[in-house]
């Protein structure tokens, strides 16, 4: 009988259940509106940002090459998540199998290790164009942009590849409750029976590398920008290169943050309750925010908005 009992446990149910949001909201209904207005504003900010780059020849230059790519890893990222948290609520089920759940698990890790890397190389781009401004088309050339960038979702592809097969292989025997909206790392590994303490350590060592280097370089790149901004005698360009970095460290911040609460610090500082607002927060309105940032803090990209929009009034006069 115990035997049996145990091959149940480990082979009988293939799905979870998602204990969401929306179990958690006394307002339901109301909560689920609210994010999918996100989730179209972050669709339609970061694809119109990624539209107005490519259009626009005054933007076809390293930074705004990365910012596209920004873009990208954002309405991958929200899409991964959200779409089933809404179709899940909207149907009235709550159930993600486990071949999904793995899939899920890949996407968001490798999509959120990629946008850390990419952080990193937005940060070398506006040390050079800031501290080597000569040299900057030479140094920061189409062939170093495309290799940053392909470094970043290689790099952020292994995160994926080596985390996903190791947690979805552990025995789940207890409740198959997953306290959690999607299928996040620690939320899954809670439900298994056996000692996961070894993999954490492996998990936290991972997490520790995977930022340790961009936060280096991060911190270097900046470390060399406010020194070069202070020394600059343009009241105007110390603004603008202020204003610029400032908008990538703010995002740097939002995203690295509730990267560093959900996988490094120890388990007594979680609840599910705060876990699942920190990774509303990181997956739902950093996608949000982006184009926001990018756009409104940014004169080029504005200027690019109101010509985009002075050109459909104007056809828009001349078909009238």
């Amino acid at each position: 009988m115990e035997n049996n009992t145990w091959v149940n446990n480990h082979t009988g149910r293939s799905d979870f259940d998602l204990v969401g949001l929306f179990s958690q909201s006394k307002h339901p209904a109301l909560l689920c509106v609210v994010i999918l207005v996100d989730f179209l504003m972050a669709l339609s900010g970061n694809i119109i940002l990624i539209l107005l780059i490519y259009f626009d020849a005054h933007l076809h230059n390293p930074m705004y090459f990365f910012i596209t790519q920004l873009s990208l890893m954002d309405v991958m990222y929200i899409s991964v998540t959200v779409p089933k948290m809404l179709m899940d609520q909207v149907m009235g089920v709550n159930k993600i199998s486990a071949p999904e759940c793995g899939m899920q698990m890949f996407l968001y890790l490798t999509l959120g290790g990629s946008e850390f890397f990419l952080l990193a190389a937005m940060a070398c781009d506006r040390y050079v164009a800031i501290c080597h401004p000569l040299r900057y088309p030479i140094l920061m050339n189409n062939r170093v942009c495309l290799l940053l960038v392909s470094s970043s979702w290689f790099l952020g592809s292994v995160d994926g590849f080596m985390i996903t097969p190791i947690t979805m292989t552990f025995p789940f025997c207890r409740s198959r409750e997953i306290y959690h909206f999607f299928c996040e790392v620690p939320a899954v590994m809670k439900l298994s029976c056996s000692d996961t303490s070894l993999y954490e350590t492996f998990m936290y060592l991972c997490c520790v590398i995977s930022l340790l280097f961009p936060v280096t370089v991060i911190s270097s790149s900046y470390s060399f920008i406010l020194f070069t901004i202070h020394r600059m005698k343009s009241a105007e360009g110390r603004k603008k290169a202020f204003a610029t970095c400032s908008s990538h460290m703010t995002v740097v911040i939002l995203f690295y943050g509730a990267a560093v609460y959900t996988y490094m610090l120890p388990n007594t500082y979680h609840t599910p309750e705060k876990d699942m607002i920190v990774s509303v927060f990181y997956t739902i309105l950093t996608p949000v925010l982006n184009p926001l940032i990018y756009s409104l803090r940014n004169k080029d990209v504005t200027r690019a908005l109101k010509k985009m929009f002075n050109v459909k009034s104007v056809s828009q006069e001349s078909i009238k």
